[in-house]
Formats: structure tokens, sequence, C-alpha cells
């Protein structure tokens, strides 16, 4: 396909762009197969805006008289204009945007044809993979083993080719027990946890159906995971009532009388449609800037965003407790396993693993568990929350994560290495993106369609020296305690950094951000990384270090 054919206009002069802190600018307006760029003609100006169309999640255009309006509704938030000069060229405009901001066909993509000159594709892909990460963890070896029954993906489609399970069952049961599984993902480690022992396994719903199937492989397996234990726990991330329908549709739960040694706890956790009229309401209630406080209030409420932060929290904050204080092992799953109980086991991990709290170890996290777990990104971040198309598969369950990462880093401001900036820059990348690393719905896609051989990997991008530095928290200090979140409603905020970003309050806010980040690193060339965060714990709680620094930087 020639992206040229759906190019009607290419270039329009005289076109006029509003943005977000930035005053109405004329220049130029360039259309290409990948992006929107518009420079500036200014003499002494050399400032332009290249807009990948991906990120493109509606547009709306306005004809009056002999020239028109376009309005650009971007997946990261941002809303854009363009006064364009002539009725006709801003109808081409608005058409060549619609149709190449739409391609869903991968390979046509612009992580296939981003070729910066500081990068190579012979550059290694990706931070680890399941044999390293096995190969790092001795300790593990006396009760697991690395398995290899998937390496051609027949097994189940949406897993990695490696996979670690219980030494004692073998391939032959882990086969069995896949058909068992809806999409064929059977329970598989995802933590271990050396303090005391104790795992954290994910997989999709058993499929017992009306008639109660039972599969002796299954239970053999989840019996080997807690060999030696008195008790493991069941973690649904859904209704008892909504697993109890599951069943009319093939699905279902692990009952006592088959699993003795397994209590099953339900913990409801929105996703998929719901989820995304969620994410709809609240940017909506976001960006009316015209409300007053009760209305803001009332729309903020039932949007039930926050809701669904606190139910995540919760959820993770239980499956963390089980196995940090009570010390037993974990499953956790929901109808998919691709969802809710990758959102659950990434928090759990953050809250009791002080690795994964470093940037390389956040970043390696979210590789393990939702890029080679399976997460289908090409599906749930195809429109964000301005589109018009009917709603398919989309669902913020990514943004949900990173939401709630952010509280934890509210309120725990020197317990994460890496910073809010991190998780925008996250956030924006998973819906459009110049890496390959969010492509796709799971590995065997990416292995398909060679993205790992043409693409470049976001992940190690991110951790070059040039750019890891604006992603760091100067406050960070290491802790090997665990820290629990508090969900307490006064507890939750809402996002501002990322819902707000594109209000003036964003603005003032960012440049009061920089400016602590200054003093703070003053601090510390003059004092020490040590000293410094000693002294800022002694004058203020972990949860306001950053209020009041800002309070000082007002009062200055």
């Amino acid at each position: 396909m020639e992206f040229s054919e759906h190019i009607k206009t290419a270039n329009v002069e005289d076109v006029i762009l509003r943005q977000p802190f930035r005053p109405s600018i004329k220049g130029t307006l360039c259309v290409t197969g990948h992006h929107l760029l518009f420079s500036d003609r200014e003499e002494d100006s050399s400032w332009q805006l290249l807009l990948l169309l991906r990120n493109i999640d509606a547009i709306e255009k306005r004809i009056t008289g002999s020239s028109g309006t376009i309005t650009i509704k971007c997946k990261d938030l941002c809303v854009l204009h363009l006064d364009i000069p002539g009725m006709e060229q801003c109808l081409n405009i608005a058409s060549s945007i619609e149709a190449l901001s739409s391609f869903e066909n991968i390979p046509e993509m612009y992580p296939f044809f981003h070729r910066p000159q500081d990068l190579s594709l012979e550059d290694t892909w990706g931070l680890s993979s399941t044999e390293e990460d096995f190969t790092h963890m001795q300790e593990l070896y006396d009760r697991w083993r690395l398995s290899l029954v998937n390496s051609d993906f027949s097994i189940c489609p949406s897993y990695p080719s490696a996979v670690i399970v219980p030494r004692s069952v073998d391939d032959e049961t882990l086969v069995k027990a896949a058909r068992f599984r809806q999409g064929g993902r059977f329970p598989v480690l995802c933590y271990y946890h050396s303090k005391n022992g104790m795992v954290i396994m994910r997989s999709s719903q058993p499929m017992t159906g009306a008639n109660r199937k039972r599969c002796r492989e299954d239970e053999l397996l989840l019996q080997a995971v807690i060999d030696g234990s008195e008790l493991g726990y069941i973690v649904d991330t859904r209704s008892s009532q909504q697993a109890q329908q599951a069943r009319m549709t093939g699905g279902g739960f692990e009952s006592k009388s088959c699993y003795s040694h397994w209590k099953r706890l339900h913990r409801h956790l929105e996703r998929g449609k719901v989820l995304q009229e969620s994410l709809i309401k609240l940017v909506e209630a976001c960006g009316d800037q015209s409300h007053s406080m009760d209305r803001w209030l009332s729309k903020l409420e039932n949007s039930k965003w926050l809701s669904h932060v606190h139910c995540t929290l919760s959820t993770a904050g239980l499956v963390a407790e089980c196995v940090e204080r009570d010390g037993h092992s974990v499953l956790v799953h929901g109808s998919d396993g691709t969802d809710t109980t990758l959102l659950v086991t990434t928090l759990a991990q953050l809250i009791v693993d002080p690795q994964s709290r470093t940037l390389r170890g956040f970043l390696r996290l979210l590789e393990k568990e939702w890029i080679q777990a399976g997460h289908p990104f090409q599906q749930r971040c195809a429109h964000s929350a301005y589109s018009h198309a009917r709603l398919k598969q989309e669902s913020p369950v990514f943004l949900l994560l990173l939401d709630c990462v952010w509280q934890l880093s509210r309120q725990f401001p020197l317990a994460l290495e890496f910073n809010e900036m991190l998780l925008l820059r996250l956030a924006q990348e998973a819906y459009a993106s110049d890496f390959g690393t969010f492509l796709c719905n799971c590995e065997q896609e990416r292995c398909a369609l060679g993205v790992k051989e043409k693409t470049h990997c976001l992940f190690q991008f991110l951790l070059r020296p040039s750019e890891r530095e604006q992603f760091l928290n100067p406050l960070y200090e290491h802790t090997d305690l665990a820290i629990w979140p508090c969900v307490q409603p006064q507890s939750l905020h809402l996002w501002s950094g990322f819902f707000l970003r594109w209000t003036e309050h964003a603005q003032n806010m960012e440049e009061a951000r920089q400016e602590i980040w200054t003093i703070v690193n003053q601090y510390r060339e003059k004092a020490g990384v040590e000293e410094t965060s000693q002294a800022l714990s002694k004058h203020c709680e972990p949860l306001s270090v950053v209020e009041n620094l800002m309070e000082e930087l007002t009062v200055l």
C-alpha cells in the first residue's frame, strides 16, 4: 500500500496553529505517511511540531465561509486547532489525517520505519528474558524448573516461549492443564519472594463449565506450588457472582472440593468497556473549564476512576500481604488473565520487591508482566478517551496501572528511583510510539512480524545515559521494606500530571517541580545523597516532602 494514495493535499501554507501553552503561530502544514509536520515560517524561528499520526484519537472539522478549522484530539489528551485557508484544502487535510491515523496493518506502522542515527537494529532488544531470570535465581532450582513446552507458542499463544513451573510437574501435565485454562494460560510463576520462599502465580480462569468439570493435572500443578505449605490463596479479580455466571459460558472457578488446600478470595475489578467509559467520563470532566466546584466533584465521582484505583491498590495490597506478612503463596486470575491479573501481580511486586522500584527494575517488571505475559496492547490501546469509533476491545488497563504507581510514588516519595516523567512517557508510548515495544498483542505476534529484528526497543532507549537522567527521582533512597499503600479515600488523588497535563495549572506545577529538583540536586552536591535524604526525612513525613518543598519555593 502506498501512503501517497491517502494524501490528498500534502502541504498547506498560512495555517494557524493553536495549542496549549504557546501563542498562535502561522506556518506551513505538511502531511506525511506517519506524521503531521507544522513549521513556523518566521525568519528567526526554527520551531516545529512533529505529531505522530498514530497519536491522533479523533478529529473534528468546522467549515466557515471559504476556510475551515480542524480540531485534533490526541491520545495523550492534548488538543490542537488548525485554522486552514481554503475549504477544499481543509477537507482534504482532514480526510488524509483520518485515513492515515487509523491504519491497523502493524508492519506499516512507524516503528518499522524509525531509524535514529544513534541506534542500531543490532542492539540488544529488551532487558531480559525468562531464561536469563531463572539463571540468576539459584534459590529456585530445588523446587522450580524452566519449561520450554510453549517454545512454538502452540500451547498458549499469549505466553512467552519459556515459563517457570514446579519441578515435580512434567511438560505433559502442563499441556493437559493448559487445555483446562482459558486461552491455554495455565498457572506459571511470576514472582519468588526470597524472604520466605512464597510465590505469586498467574493464570486464566479454569474451564469448569456448567457441569463442574475438573482437571487432575491442573489440581496437581497447583498442589505442587504449595507443597509443604498448609494453604495457598486464589485471588479472583471477579466478583463471586461473575465467577458463577462464567460457568454458563464454559468458564468458572476452582472448587473447594478439588482444590482443598487453596482458599479462594473474590475482589471485583472492572475492565473492558466499563473501564474505558470511566476514562472517557473523567477526561470529559477534566476538559470542561466551566464547572462549578459542586459540578466538578460530581463529575469526578461519577467517572468512578478513583474507585477503580482504590479497588486495584486494595487487591494488590491483599496479594502482597498474603505473601509478605502471612507467608502464603498466591494464584491471581480473572477470566482471560491478560488484564486485571497483570495489574494486580505487577503492583503486588512493586509493594514487596525493592528491586522493582529501581528504574531498570521497574521497566524489567513491565516487560515481564505486560509485554512478555501477553497484555493485548494493540487492542486495548487502539483508542483513548476522545475517539468517536464504536468501542471494541479498548480498555485503559495499562493507564490504570501507571496511575496506581503514581499514587504509590506520592505516598512514598523516597521509595521509587524513577519519577512521574517516566510514567507520563510510558502512558504516551503505549498509545503511540516510535518504538516497537508496545506493538502487537503477544510474543507470538511479535515473533511472526519480526518486531525485535525490525524495530527498536523503548526500554533500552530510556536507559541510555542521555535519557535516563530525566526519569530519576532525586529523593530516592533504597529500602528493603515493603511499601504498603494507604487506600483511604483521603489518600487517593487525581493524577493531575496526566489528566490535567495540558492545563495552565499543570504547566505551573511543572515549572515548580523543575525548580524543586534543582534545589534538591544543589543540596545533594553540597551535603551528599545520604545526608540530603536524612535531612528531608527529619523535617517532614515522607508523604509531605514534595509539598513542603513547594511551600518553601512559594515563600522564596
